[in-house]
């Protein structure tokens, strides 16, 4: 028996960056792209390498990016939301906490830094915007 599942309740969460900070769900979600962390390769290589092989060790792990897809709404509360992030003023952080909730209530944490909020608008097609979040620091696993 399969142990698939479909992505259909999955919830993307940021936080509002106010104090209380409060996480604000994101509307009309179509599609999401969770991290996808790499991790450095540091080249050790050296004259006295082994059989002339190249050799590496671990460096630090990038967080790499999070982007969600989602109907575009011009006005509405998660538009207008995400292009406050994106124009917050030279100086000020866009970092955010996000959560991702899976289906199956697994649910994972971490930071963002809004880095891009794209919109798309054909003539014969519905409206969609995409979010995307570089991700920085850790990735915490939990559940609801």
């Amino acid at each position: 028996m399969a142990n698939a599942l479909l992505g259909y309740g999955s919830v993307v969460e940021i936080s509002t960056g106010d104090s209380p900070d409060v996480l604000q769900t994101m509307q009309e979600v179509t599609n999401i792209t969770p991290p996808s962390a790499t991790l450095d390769q540091i080249d050790v290589s050296h004259m006295q390498s082994p059989n002339r092989r190249r050799e590496y060790i671990s460096g630090m792990t990038d967080g790499g990016e999070f982007s969600f897809e989602m109907n575009f709404v011009p006005g509405a509360a998660t538009d207008d939301f995400l292009f406050a992030i994106l124009t917050t003023p030279v100086g000020v952080s866009r970092r955010r906490h996000l959560r991702l909730s899976f289906p199956n209530g697994v649910t994972w944490f971490f930071d963002g830094e809004l880095t891009g909020y794209e919109m798309s608008m054909p003539f014969d097609d519905k409206m969609s915007a995409t979010a995307t979040f570089k991700v920085t620091g850790d990735l915490t696993v939990g559940s609801t």
